[in-house]
């Protein structure tokens, strides 16, 4: 079966598009959304109306899913942020909030050793920026194969004989072989808001009869999402940073 990968869309609509066609062209059965849907960009409402479409969905919930349908306060959070949390409650309809506020907590199980969580496996907000971190997230139970995102940064953490390692994916396409008795932590990169800078937008397929995992970059309409994001008046550098990949 052939599985979907994609976090951190924010919103972005054109990078969404764009990644759902270049995954139909590669193939896949279903799909695991590993959150962010909301935040920063200016279609909340198509984003998430195009995540609930998916086939075979599994999901978890974001930090800014749990800001915008108000289930945590906006303490922590920059100005810009603030500002496009505030501006997406007011955007979104109110069944789309409702969906939102639903949204599981990760991690959750997805297959035979496999889970998704938006951050860490032993917390959801901690970002997995280091090996000492990813102890701490191996360290958490028996899974093989744990999908996370919200640090924006694709690449993988494989653990092997008792030793962790962090390599970065860059490129076009990265493929990932899930080889016995590695334990991997694989972040697909962000779909709407990429910080490895790389403005292209970021997913994953997940081949579990190959025992591949296929990290995919793909250009999208940059300039009309950017332009949309002004035409809000939400915050100029959430459009301006898409140019970049920050």
């Amino acid at each position: 079966m052939r599985t979907l990968i994609l976090s951190d869309l924010h919103a972005n609509v054109e990078a969404t598009e764009a990644v759902l066609r270049a995954a139909r062209g590669l193939g896949y059965d279903r799909t695991f959304v590993l959150g962010d849907l909301a935040g920063y960009g200016a279609d909340p409402g198509a984003v998430v109306a195009a995540v609930r479409a998916l086939p075979g969905l599994r999901i978890v919930r974001g930090n800014h899913d749990k800001i915008v349908a108000d289930l945590e306060p906006m303490e922590g959070f920059n100005d810009q942020a603030r500002a496009a949390a505030e501006w997406t409650r007011r955007a979104l309809a109110p069944d789309l909030v409702a969906w939102i506020r639903e949204l599981p907590r990760g991690p959750i199980p997805a297959a035979p050793g496999v889970i998704l969580s938006h951050g860490s496996p032993a917390d959801e907000d901690a970002y997995l920026l280091h090996t000492g971190e990813a102890r701490r997230a191996f360290d958490q139970g028996p899974f093989d194969l744990c999908f996370f995102g919200h640090t924006h940064l694709p690449g993988v953490f494989v653990e092997e004989g008792g030793r962790i390692q962090w390599s970065a994916a860059r490129g076009d396409r990265v493929d990932v072989p899930l080889a016995p008795g590695r334990r991997c932590l694989v972040n697909p990169g962000s779909v709407g808001q990429p910080r490895d800078r790389d403005p292209r937008a970021a997913f994953a397929v997940y081949d579990d009869v190959a025992r591949l995992i296929s990290i995919v970059r793909v250009p999208y309409a940059i300039a009309s999402a950017r332009s949309k994001i002004q035409e809000a008046g939400l915050p100029p550098w959430l459009g301006d940073r898409l140019l970049l990949g920050v």
